[in-house]
Formats: C-alpha cells, structure tokens, sequence
C-alpha cells in the first residue's frame, strides 16, 4: 500500500461565509522587506470547503489542501480552532 504524501495546512481568519458549503480564508503573513527591513504584512486568500456551512466571519480556522473541488476550491476546512467573538 502506497504513503498518502502530507498535506499542506494553513492558518487562517475566516473573511466570507456568503456561499453555500463554502468559505474565504484569509491568511496574514509578516515578511520583512528585502532591502529595506521594514516588516511588511502579506494577506493571501483560500477558498475552502465548509461541508456543514459550520464557521463565520471572523473565526480562526485550519484549512488543509484536496484535490480540486471546484474552479476555485482546493481546501478543505479541518478544524475551527477559535470562534468570533
């Protein structure tokens, strides 16, 4: 029986919950500027799969890549970590 490779995982806040069993995932990242030092933030956006239509706006979750699911989707959502407040 063959290994399963290991899946990327990400951190994220949750940005939109608008779509059906869907999700956009906003990941922050600080990375300091090559020249200048200064500490730049990066946002990069995933769109996951929300099986249960479970999270919110604002939650922290843990998204983990799948094959393609849709034009967009290629995450899935493994676990909230953190509810909005």
């Amino acid at each position: 029986m063959s290994e399963r490779n290991l899946r990327k995982e990400r951190i994220g806040i949750v940005s939109s919950n608008k779509m059906d069993k869907s999700i956009v995932v906003s990941e922050v990242k600080r990375v300091k500027h090559p020249m200048y030092g200064k500490f730049v933030l990066n946002t990069k956006k995933y769109v996951a799969h929300d099986e249960k239509n479970d999270c919110n706006t604002g939650d922290k979750v843990r998204i983990m890549e799948t094959r393609p699911l849709s034009k967009s989707k290629r995450w899935r959502l493994v676990e909230i970590i953190e509810r909005a407040k």
